[in-house]
């Protein structure tokens, strides 16, 4: 049987390097893009390189959503059956500092995929998903978030996506593309970036433990988030396109957990024995044993508007897809943390 084609624009990152495995059992062939750049980032994909039998199923392309050219040159080379756009400037803090550039390669990027598909003439092979963010509900004051949820960002990030999300509707409906939308709450992993608040403070939480770092510095620790694993997420976005019909689909966890409780349950694992003194901007983590300070809040984290309270009603997805997550956040923090000490950073 000829296999699939996946073409996934972003497969450096934590959902690229995940969604290529998951595809590859499955029987694919994978082609991957990733931006030119002087620095070699492949390390969340080079096992796929060791893998004798994987490896001539993978090809790994330069490309930029920024190229509105290479997107079409990418596309017509490698005829793919679906496409996945996971490329993005993802962190929401640093899209208040590049906001011009978190637009132009979050917004315009998805809008120069789909253009492609429509001129190529191809809405009719490609089954294409773009994904989507919790941040796109941002403030808002629903107890739960779903399909029907009103956006309210409060971030370029948020905004930029909530373009992404609109733009792949509008395409959808105007020129009969299979194009779906993952709206997906926070998902983690042991490769998710150094810069990402679980990642940092796993990471941080073992450095002081080994004496290689003092103290860690984290934002507003009351930030409500839903956390899941990202392999069960890229699951997610594989069944949206398995679908007769396109559609656009929550996927989380329904369980939200505040920073400082992320904070508590990594630093119980890690063998910390902590307690909480002070209030707001001065409240600080202590180690029970030394007395020493273990985490501080630092003015610089926060973000020029906060997101409080994020939760994600994934209902349709496990009626309609057949999904529900498989990992507990317990379970998360352990692989993160098994994952730190067997690869120190």
């Amino acid at each position: 049987m000829k296999k699939k084609i996946a073409l996934i624009f972003g497969v450096t990152g934590q959902d690229g390097a995940y969604l290529s495995r998951f595809l590859l059992k499955k029987n694919y062939k994978v082609f991957g893009v990733k931006r030119r750049s002087s620095i070699i980032n492949t390390q969340r994909i080079d096992d796929i390189y060791r893998d004798i039998n994987l490896k001539s199923d993978f090809v790994l392309l330069y490309g930029d959503l920024t190229d509105s050219s290479s997107i079409s040159h990418l596309i017509k080379k490698t005829k793919p059956n679906e496409i996945y756009n996971l490329a993005a400037q993802s962190h929401v803090k640093v899209s208040f500092e590049v906001p011009e550039y978190s637009a132009d390669v979050n917004s315009l990027g998805t809008l120069r995929i789909l253009d492609a598909i429509k001129n190529l003439n191809l809405e009719k092979k490609i089954k294409f998903y773009q994904a989507g963010t919790s941040e796109m509900f941002g403030r808002t004051k629903e107890k739960f978030q779903n399909e029907k949820t009103q956006f309210y960002p409060a971030s370029p990030y948020g905004v930029s996506k909530c373009f992404a999300h609109w733009i792949t509707v509008n395409y959808r409906e105007a020129y009969n593309i299979f194009a779906c939308n993952g709206i997906l709450f926070n998902h983690e992993s042991p490769i998710r970036g150094e810069t990402f608040v679980t990642r940092k403070i796993i990471q941080g939480l073992i450095r002081i433990k080994n004496g290689n770092q003092k103290k860690l510095f984290l934002g507003n620790l009351y930030s409500k988030r839903d956390w899941g694993h990202a392999k069960d997420y890229v699951e997610a976005m594989w069944k949206m396109l398995q679908q007769k019909k396109p559609d656009d689909y929550v996927i989380g966890t329904g369980k939200t957990f505040t920073i400082k409780e992320f904070a508590n349950r990594a630093a119980k694992k890690i063998g910390f024995k902590i307690k909480w003194i002070g209030k707001g901007i001065n409240e600080k983590a202590v180690d029970i044993a030394n007395n020493k300070v273990l985490i501080e809040c630092k003015k610089r984290y926060f973000r020029p508007v906060e997101v409080d309270y994020l939760k994600g009603n994934a209902q349709k997805a496990k009626k309609i897809l057949k999904w529900s997550p498989k990992n507990s956040i317990d379970n998360l923090i352990d692989e993160m943390i098994e994952h730190e000490l067997k690869n120190p950073s």
